[in-house]
């Protein structure tokens, strides 16, 4: 028999910590069977009562770590003074290969920090970044960076660029389109930075299909879009922010009277399908990519569904190799430019 995945989990991340991972974890184990082990990670017997409460599970075993890194908690601190949080350790575990990639809900800086602090970056990569799924009119795509870089050169893109085409890839997608995020489609539009990297991207061997403007992100054929941290965290937030001011006037008019709330009735199934296919909870799980090792990060706010998908991303990245497709593909492409 073949040993079995082990994800660790950062037990006491989130917003609401071992109240959303244990119940994750246990939806988790309900498919996965004896193909998968999940360690949880923090304080003993928080994460003891909490398990206890929801039945236990043969499969998940509980590591201590006495301290906890909060949401509002600087990156340097964490990485200095928290060296037995719950963060730290899920990610020593990888590091020292007792797990196979490690699911946080945590202090988003502090996790990028730790992990690139312990588990280094990969040959040929600057500078981690940031990967998440988004729907889109047909299907999905990945965009990066969303917060890890806010400065990132066209190198930088570039690399982006070949990350994001790699997750793409073993997700399904045969030759991932790769777009770059600009404020227009045109060649001349955008800066110096954006107009290098689409240089850079014509050079390699991606399958560049030039620039896509904000809206295009959800309307146009791309897999990938590729933007530095700054834009991209703006661009992502200002997007779930629309996204919620739709759901609420939609609210707001149904109830507004006695034959819109009798139209709300009528309309429910097609509203509860809308929901669904623009539910969060379904992309939950974002990617931190370029480590040498697997680190996904959920959003604080998870619930136990969300945080399950979550783990679902993790457990999908150890058994397509992530980080070793990654690595290789960067090899292929430094070769290819040593030989100009």
């Amino acid at each position: 028999m073949s040993k079995p995945l082990t994800i660790a989990l950062d037990g006491m991340g989130g917003d609401v910590g071992p109240d959303i991972v244990v119940p994750a974890a246990l939806r988790v184990l309900e498919t996965a069977g004896d193909s998968l082990r999940l360690i949880l990670v923090g304080q003993e017997d928080v994460l003891s009562a909490a398990l206890l409460k929801a039945g236990g599970h043969p499969q998940i075993v509980i590591r201590h770590a006495s301290q906890l890194v909060s949401m509002g908690e600087s990156p340097a601190q964490a990485l200095r003074v928290k060296k037995d949080s719950s963060m730290r350790v899920a990610i020593n575990l990888v590091k020292q290969g007792e797990a196979d990639a490690c699911v946080s809900a945590g202090n988003t800086g502090a996790l990028m920090a730790t992990a690139r602090f312990v588990l280094k970056t990969l040959p040929g990569i600057d500078r981690p970044a940031i990967c998440t799924t988004l729907p889109t009119v047909r299907g999905q795509t990945r965009m990066l960076d969303l917060g890890a870089n806010v400065d990132s050169k066209a190198e930088h893109l570039l690399q982006f660029a070949v990350m994001g085409s790699v997750l793409a890839a073993v997700n399904g997608i045969e030759r991932p389109r790769v777009a770059l995020l600009n404020i227009g489609e045109e060649d001349i539009k955008g800066n110096e930075q954006v107009r290098e990297a689409a240089r850079l991207l014509a050079a390699s061997d991606l399958n560049y299909v030039g620039f896509v403007e904000g809206d295009g992100v959800y309307l146009e054929d791309a897999d990938v879009v590729v933007c530095d941290g700054f834009v991209g965290n703006v661009a992502l937030k200002s997007s779930e922010g629309v996204a919620r001011l739709i759901r609420y006037y939609m609210t707001q008019e149904f109830k507004r009277n006695l034959l819109t709330r009798l139209a709300g009735l009528v309309a429910l199934p097609v509203l509860r399908a809308f929901g669904r296919r623009i539910d969060p909870r379904r992309y939950n799980g974002a990617s931190l990519l370029g480590l040498q090792g697997i680190v996904i990060k959920s959003h604080g706010g998870a619930d136990a569904l969300a945080f399950a998908n979550a783990i679902g991303v993790a457990m999908l990245e150890v058994e397509q190799a992530v980080p070793r497709r990654i690595d290789a593909h960067l090899a292929a492409l430094h070769a290819a430019r040593q030989a100009l």
